[in-house]
């Protein structure tokens, strides 16, 4: 499908329902402690999501082609798991990694986000992989303004992330986003710089690089949903909703506890 060009009346709604995205991460990371479960964590961003914000969670039943429904309102992936893990009765500990992935739906539109969280004191490895994550995500949304091609954002996180000794995950990418969950374009974080579609003013879309301490390959698990490295290395990923604006970029998805920009970013 083609990829969709929002209005300024779209946006205006895509700003509205990505920051409410970011707040859920911000309400949620005192409860992110060791003896927590997944579950609980879930249960708590649900109820703030439905009760305070009048949101929908987009996670929960959400069934695409092959898969069966979602069954929970947030993805929580610790350590090993690249992504889409599903709460349950897991305990955090101290030294886990937990990536917490948010999607409000709010009046018809989506906002989606994603944070990396330490629980209790983590490694030097596991702190190094989360930072090196988070500006790869940044060096990706760097590459963002008219003109410019979906290739330049994957080549640059996929430079950034190996000059660094990781791998990226090539199996999943970001994606447009607005009245529904997933929309064209696939946005891949590898790739050559001039390669893929032109980016225009009003596109709307996530960079979610999953990046890996050890080899690039995964496996899924029973769940259905679940993915893990297949090496058991641990794997980090940060996600931002991102508009193309007339010279450069506006990240979407911030809020008041949004952690700061990589000093090495510049303003759009």
């Amino acid at each position: 499908m083609p990829i969709i060009i929002k209005t300024p009346d779209q946006i205006t709604k895509m700003r509205v329902a990505c920051r409410l995205a970011s707040e859920v991460l911000d309400y949620i990371a005192p409860f992110v402690q060791p003896g927590v479960t997944t579950g609980e964590l879930d249960t708590l961003c649900h109820d703030y999501m439905v009760n305070v914000q009048g949101c929908i969670p987009a996670p929960l039943n959400y069934a695409p082609p092959g898969h069966k429904p979602y069954p929970k309102s947030i993805c929580t992936s610790v350590n090993h798991q690249v992504c889409h893990g599903v709460p349950g009765d897991k305990k955090l500990k101290s030294g886990d990694i937990v990536n917490l992935d948010i999607t409000t739906i709010k009046d018809g539109w989506h906002g989606d986000t994603s944070r990396m969280f330490a629980v209790g004191e983590a490694s030097i490895q596991a702190k190094r992989l989360n930072q090196i994550t988070y500006e790869c995500m940044w060096k990706g949304i760097q590459q963002v303004r008219p003109g410019g091609h979906f290739g330049d954002i994957g080549h640059a996180i996929q430079k950034y992330a190996e000059s660094h000794g990781y791998s990226v995950v090539r199996e999943f990418c970001g994606h447009g986003v607005g009245s529904r969950f997933h929309e064209d374009p696939q946005v891949l974080h590898y790739g050559k710089p001039g390669t893929g579609e032109r980016l225009e003013q009003g596109m709307i879309f996530t960079i979610e690089p999953m990046i890996n301490v050890g080899k690039k390959d995964i496996r899924s698990l029973g769940d259905g949903w679940s993915i893990v490295t297949k090496d058991h290395s641990l794997s980090a990923q940060w996600e931002h909703s991102v508009l193309v604006t007339e010279t450069g970029w506006e990240v979407l998805t911030v809020s008041s506890g949004s952690p700061p920009p990589p000093a090495f970013v510049t303003p759009a």
